[in-house]
């Protein structure tokens, strides 16, 4: 796991300031930065006549020698790379490309696989690839130059063009600083306001933008109009079927999954919060016979502290099991941290126990699995089960909507109840009634902007949460306070096959209000029903008692923004009337953000 930066053009390039850039992103790879400056007539002998400037941070977990190192270039096919992720089918592909002729320089290295793969086959083998990944790949054959992410957004890309050339970065602010007269988006400002991120390809800023998951963008060096070809390599709604579903295919699929996510020249540690997901990978390692390594986040004397369960499992399992122990009433400078680690806004306020908890890993570990995706590859969320077994009787409440107090809350509470399937699911993640208080009005919903056109409802959220939820905001949350850390992350619940079988089997028999069965009928046999059907509480912590104990702090950093102090000036105040959880998260989004624009 790696990031990188690197700017490609027809004219000169400030490298200088692209090495100033680079110090937000040695964090996702310490143990080598690289550079590359060249100008393509010399370093392929050919008269295209571009300028290149890379850096490469590595964070080294296969093929730990230098023969893996990047910017990695083939002078056999004039191509180079810069790759960040892993390929954990790296093994199979290099024999298959072997066997055609294709001579490698290193012993192993996942890397050298993408690179000599693409430059053999062109950028259609990326569909090969099997793991989390952002690329930027050139041939100099071709004169072109290619931008990837995977398929579910694990991993960042974010670019910017003008008519000379391409700057692009793993790290969004890093970007930002080599773009002259860049400006804050109003549109995207407001759409975080509403959601809590701002989704792809948007970024907060008007003319950069971030690679969508599943996305190529592929740049003609040789067109005077030097415009992106944007293609999606994968399509989520094609994989739709309504197949039976088979217990023994999903627990192969689950099996092979985490086993491809154990490949790793350096030792491997787990996440483990006590939930169904995490302790269902615990659980699987355990029975293939590997040594398990477990970390968890416990709150002193919280409602939301999980260590009877989490205990349960390492007990059960003898797991290597070391706790971090949060004190909520004194996490200012943890706050900060786990906020910088962010070059976009995010307003899930778990990134402080997510941060903390890599941070704790990362002293021993380089490499972590977590049990993230399996919320939305099983309908384990509230918001699923409450849409899909809402009783509609109750809609007459949702038209309360439109006269309930914004100061109170989001309105979903009535708004769920909705006929509109679209309106009550969305009613989740939309704040409009915040954007009301904030003075901005809104009529679009971006939730509806992105569901299918199908008659089956769950199908519907499902491919939302993958293309929303999963893809903006859990991998963001996931890479950013790992990577801050100089800890990879890999999960096993977003194998793309897995997500692919799971959408294309019959749903009519999943109960919701029984969510997760099949994995909890799998713990069963070592854990009681008191573990297995808790109700779920989620990897959070106290964001409210933590606002309102710092609510001087949070208004001095929010009346001192001054994008901010523009909407409402007396915003504050006027959430902190109704000192509810919903109030304390809009005040925590606020504040967040107001952190972040003193950073720009």
């Amino acid at each position: 796991m790696c990031g990188f930066i690197g700017k490609i053009s027809r004219d000169n390039i400030n490298h200088e300031l692209l090495i100033d850039s680079n110090k937000n992103i040695i964090c996702r790879g310490p143990d080598e930065t690289k550079t590359l400056i060249e100008n393509t007539n010399y370093l392929f002998h050919e008269k295209t006549d571009l300028n290149l400037s890379l850096i490469f941070n590595r964070l080294s977990i296969i093929d730990l020698t230098e023969k893996a190192s990047q910017p990695m270039v083939s002078k056999d096919f004039q191509s180079l790379i810069l790759f960040n992720g892993e390929v954990y089918n790296h093994q199979k592909l290099r024999t298959e490309l072997e066997l055609e002729g294709i001579k490698f320089n290193s012993n192993h290295s996942d890397t050298e696989v993408a690179l000599l793969g693409i430059s053999h086959e062109g950028i259609n083998f990326i569909n090969k690839l099997e793991g989390q990944f952002s690329i930027f790949f050139y041939s100099n054959k071709m004169n072109k130059a290619y931008l990837v992410r995977d398929r579910l957004g694990q991993k960042p890309m974010y670019y910017n063009t003008t008519k000379q050339g391409l700057i692009f970065s793993s790290n969004l602010l890093s970007l930002a600083k080599n773009v002259e007269k860049k400006t804050i988006s109003t549109e995207s400002l407001n759409l975080y306001l509403q959601l809590g991120a701002i989704p792809s390809p948007r970024t907060i800023f008007d003319k950069i933008y971030k690679v969508e998951p599943g996305e190529v963008l592929e740049y003609d060096f040789q067109s005077h109009n030097f415009i992106a070809k944007s293609v999606k390599y994968w399509n989520i709604e094609e994989h739709l079927d309504n197949k039976r579903f088979s217990k023994d295919i999903f627990f192969d699929l689950f099996t092979d999954s985490i086993t491809k996510r154990l490949n790793s020249d350096v030792p491997i540690a787990n996440f483990l919060s006590g939930g169904i997901d995490s302790t269902a990978i615990v659980k699987n390692l355990n029975d293939n016979g590997h040594k398990i390594n477990t970390f968890s986040v416990s709150y002193d004397g919280d409602a939301y502290d999980e260590s009877l369960w989490f205990d349960q499992v390492a007990n059960k399992y003898s797991t290597n099991q070391e706790i971090r122990s949060i004190d909520i009433s004194n996490l200012t400078k943890e706050v900060d941290d786990a906020l910088n680690a962010f070059d976009e806004p995010y307003a899930d306020p778990s990134v402080v126990p997510s941060f903390l908890l890599s941070k704790l890993i990362s002293e021993k570990f380089k490499v972590a699995i977590s049990g993230d995706g399996g919320d939305e590859l099983l309908a384990g969320y509230r918001r699923i089960n409450e849409t899909m077994s809402r009783n509609k009787n109750l809609s007459f409440l949702s038209t309360i909507f439109s006269v309930y107090p914004a100061f109170l809350g989001t309105g979903n509470n009535f708004l769920k109840h909705s006929k509109n399937t679209t309106k009550a699911y969305s009613s989740y993640f939309e704040d409009n009634k915040l954007l009301n208080l904030m003075g901005v009005e809104n009529k679009n919903s971006y939730i509806d902007s992105i569901m299918p056109n199908i008659s089956n409802d769950y199908k519907r959220i499902m491919i939302s949460e993958y293309k929303f939820f999963l893809s903006e905001m859990m991998m963001m949350k996931i890479d950013r306070t790992s990577m801050a850390n100089s800890l990879e992350v890999r999960s096993p619940f977003v194998d793309h096959k897995l997500v692919e079988y799971m959408l294309g089997v019959d749903s009519s028999k999943i109960n919701f209000n029984n969510s997760k069965q099949i994995l909890k009928d799998y713990l069963q046999e070592d854990f009681d029903s008191d573990f297995t059907n808790r109700k779920k509480m989620g990897f959070v912590f106290d964001v409210q008692r933590w606002v309102y104990n710092n609510k001087e702090l949070i208004s001095e950093t929010i009346y001192n923004s001054k994008y901010i102090t523009e909407y409402n000036k007396n915003l504050i105040f006027t959430l902190s009337i109704n000192k509810s959880r919903i109030n304390a998260q809009r005040i925590w989004k606020i504040f967040v953000l107001a952190k972040y624009l003193e950073r720009i």
